[in-house]
Parts: structure tokens; C-alpha cells; sequence
């Protein structure tokens, strides 16, 4: 592991604590820790992670995040610090997306969802915990295992135990990376299905238009689709 990168103890862990944050330091000697330790962690730590692994308290720690969070937003920043389903991370603030977006597309592919997979998505996302029968039935499609195994690929839904019915089918839920793919706090900030649906047109006519003007294909959005053929299947089901 690179020695700029940080992991977190697990806070219910009983062994002392170091404290590295000293209490009486100020509260800008304080908030620029947590933006290094912010920046620098592997994951998205919470505040309970921050406090076991700094030795601070965490009432102390979370007056810190808030007035580092109010710094971002005062100043000509171009990130801000957000609080993504009990996880602080840094973003790049909205007013910059299209700069980002272009920086980043110049040098890798983005993650791209076909609108079969974003509908699979919002369909877990709303109903969860949801089994790949129920997605089906709710979709009107004959499978949809290959689409699902995309979304476990790529971290945006996991597996939630099994129904308690004939057969256990195994069901689904989204995960904390799909709070912070999408931006949001907590599931109480998804958009209407109708939203989702119109992302994914917007992106598929975006994909359309840049293979044609490249002449490239647009194959991750078309095996998405292929991939709800009837030979696919769930293990376990």
C-alpha cells in the first residue's frame, strides 16, 4: 500500500486508542488533519472511524467536519466536503463538472450504464431488498441476471441475504458506492424513476454520438443489453 494512502481501525475494536489529534490544538490545526486524512484515506471514513482512529472526541471531530465544510463553501474552492451516507469524502463542486468531465473523458473511459442497467438499478433501488424474480416480473423482461452481475461488478449493488420462500433466491440492494456514484446522502434523496430513465437516454444519445463521430463502437452499453438474454441465469436460484 502507498504510504499516502490511510485505512481505518474498525471503531468497536477495545484496544487503546492513540490520540493523535491533541485537544487542545485549534480548530484550524484540527480541520487541516481531517482534510489531509480525508483526502488521503482509502475509503470514505466515517465520524466514528475518525474519532477511534485520531484518539478525538467525536462531538469535538463532527464541529470540525461542519466548520470544514462551511470553509469549502465560503471560499473560491473548487471541492467541497460532503457527508455521502454517514462517509465524508471530497467532491469537486458542481459549477466545475464540465471541466472535470472533459478532463476526465480525455484520459479514460467513464463508467457507463446502459438504460437496461440503470432501470435494473432504480428498480433495487426502490424496492430493496429485491430478489432477480421480482426485478423481472417488475421490468417485464425473461432475465435480467447478466444485467445484475454488471451492477455486483461494479460495487453498485450487493448481496442482501436470501427470501424466506420457496427456493431462497438470493436478493439485492444498492451499497454505499451507489450513494456516492450518484451523489446522495441516504436512499430519501433518489430521484424519480422518470429521472433515471432520462439520465440513461441522455448518456446512451451522448455514447451515439461520439462513436459516430469516432467510429468507435459502443459495445459496454450493447453487452449490457445482450446481456438480458434468456440463456442467462442466477446461481442459486
Amino acid at each position: 500500500m502507498s504510504d499516502s494512502v490511510l485505512t481505518f481501525p474498525d471503531p468497536s475494536d477495545e484496544s487503546p486508542r492513540v490520540v493523535v489529534v491533541d485537544p487542545s490544538s485549534s480548530q484550524e490545526e484540527r480541520m487541516a488533519i481531517l482534510e489531509a486524512v480525508i483526502f488521503a484515506a482509502e475509503e470514505p471514513p466515517t465520524l466514528a472511524q475518525l474519532a477511534e482512529g485520531l484518539g478525538a472526541d467525536e462531538e469535538l471531530l463532527k464541529a470540525d467536519l461542519d466548520a470544514l465544510q462551511e470553509s469549502y463553501q465560503a471560499g473560491a474552492r473548487g471541492i467541497e466536503l460532503r457527508d455521502v451516507g454517514g462517509n465524508y469524502r471530497l467532491f469537486t463542486k458542481p459549477q466545475h463538472h464540465e471541466a472535470v468531465k472533459a478532463f476526465i473523458k480525455s484520459i479514460q473511459p467513464r463508467l457507463k450504464l446502459s438504460p437496461a442497467a440503470l432501470e435494473t438499478l432504480a428498480v433495487v433501488a426502490y424496492r430493496q431488498p429485491v430478489t432477480l424474480p421480482e426485478i423481472q416480473a417488475i421490468r417485464g423482461v425473461v432475465s435480467a441476471g447478466g444485467v445484475i452481475h454488471t451492477l455486483l461488478r461494479h460495487n453498485l449493488v450487493a448481496t442482501a441475504g436470501r427470501k424466506k420462500v420457496i427456493g431462497r433466491p438470493i436478493c439485492y440492494k444498492t451499497t454505499s458506492e451507489f450513494l456516492t456514484h450518484f451523489g446522495l446522502s441516504d436512499l430519501s434523496e433518489l430521484p424519480t424513476l422518470k429521472e433515471i430513465e432520462d439520465l440513461g437516454r441522455a448518456e446512451l444519445d451522448e455514447d451515439i454520438r461520439l462513436a459516430e463521430a469516432t467510429g468507435d463502437g459502443i459495445s459496454d452499453a450493447e453487452s449490457d443489453v445482450a446481456s438480458e438474454n434468456p440463456a442467462s441465469t442466477e446461481p442459486g436460484n
